[in-house]
C-alpha cells in the first residue's frame, strides 16, 4: 500500500527508442539508472519503467524485445534506489518476470483487459494501475467520440476495477488516461470533473506530462497537474520530478 497523505510523484523512465518526448535517451542501461537516481533525488516517490512506447500510432514490440529493454534496468534499480518501482506494460509475461525480480507495482495502459494479467498480478500483494484507453496506441485516436467522456471513462474504470477486485487484486489505482483516445478538450473536461472519478473510491493517477489541454484556456503541464490535484489526483506521472515537486510544495502545502 502506497503512502497516501501527500501527492505522490511517479517519475517516467522510458527505455525505448521511440517514445514521444524522450525516446532513445535512456536505452543505455547506465544512463537509465543514473536518470532514475536523479529523479529520486529530485523528489520522485515511484519510478515507472516502460519498454514499449504508447504514443499515438506507436508500433508494438515483441515480448522478447520488451524484456530485453526493461529487465536489466529493473534488476539494477531494485537494488540501487529506495523507492517503489513500477513497470508500464500490458503483457502478462513481462509483468510476471518483473514481479519475480521484485517490482512493486504494475501500470497497465490496457486496464487489465487481459484475464492473464489479472491472474499474474493477483498472485502478488502489489498495487495495480488501471488506465482507460480505447483500443490500442495504434488505434486509440480513432475512438474520441463520447456522449459524455467523463461518465464513460468512469464507468469503464469502475467495471475494470470491480473485476480486478473480484479476482484477487485489492490494491487498485485508477487512471483516466489523459491523451489516450482523448482530444485536448476532453483531457481538460476530465481534469475539471476528476472528482466524479474519485467517487469510485480508488486513488487516482493522472499523467498530464506533455499532453495537450484546451478549454477556456490552454494549460501547460504544471497548470494541468494543479487542476488535477485540486480535483482529487493522488499520484502524478511526470517527466520532470524536480519541477513538479517544487510546484506541489509551493501550491499544495
Amino acid at each position: 500500500m502506497l503512502e497516501t497523505n501527500k501527492v505522490l510523484i511517479q517519475g517516467i523512465l522510458n527505455v525505448t527508442p521511440d517514445s514521444f518526448s524522450d525516446g532513445g535517451l535512456y536505452i543505455d542501461i547506465d544512463q537509465a539508472i543514473e536518470h532514475a537516481k536523479k529523479m529520486v533525488a529530485d523528489g520522485a516517490d515511484i519510478i515507472d519503467i516502460g519498454g514499449e512506447s504508447s504514443r499515438p500510432g506507436a508500433e508494438p514490440v515483441s515480448l522478447e524485445e520488451e524484456l530485453h529493454r526493461v529487465m536489466p534496468v529493473v534488476r539494477r534499480l531494485i537494488d540501487e534506489v529506495n523507492v517503489p518501482i513500477s513497470i508500464d506494460t500490458y503483457k502478462p509475461k513481462v509483468a510476471e518476470a518483473c514481479l519475480q525480480a521484485g517490482v512493486h507495482m504494475i501500470n497497465d495502459i490496457q486496464g487489465l483487459r487481459n484475464p492473464a494479467m489479472i491472474k499474474v498480478i493477483s498472485q502478488y500483494n502489489i498495487p495495480a494501475i488501471i488506465m482507460h484507453m480505447p483500443g490500442t496506441p495504434q488505434t486509440m485516436q480513432q475512438y474520441v467520440h463520447y456522449n459524455d467522456v467523463v461518465s464513460e471513462v468512469k464507468e469503464y474504470l469502475r467495471t475494470r476495477a470491480e473485476e480486478a477486485y473480484a479476482r484477487g487484486i485489492t490494491d487498485i489505482i485508477i487512471d483516466p488516461g489523459l491523451g489516450f483516445g482523448k482530444t485536448p478538450e476532453q483531457n481538460y473536461e476530465i481534469l475539471l470533473r476528476l472528482a466524479e472519478c474519485k467517487e469510485l473510491g480508488y486513488p487516482i493517477l493522472i499523467g498530464p506530462s506533455r499532453k495537450s489541454f484546451q478549454g477556456e484556456q490552454r494549460l501547460n503541464t504544471l497548470e494541468a497537474l494543479a487542476l488535477g490535484v485540486k480535483n482529487g489526483a493522488a499520484i502524478v506521472r511526470v517527466h520532470d520530478a524536480a519541477a513538479v515537486k517544487k510546484y506541489l510544495e509551493h501550491n499544495f502545502k
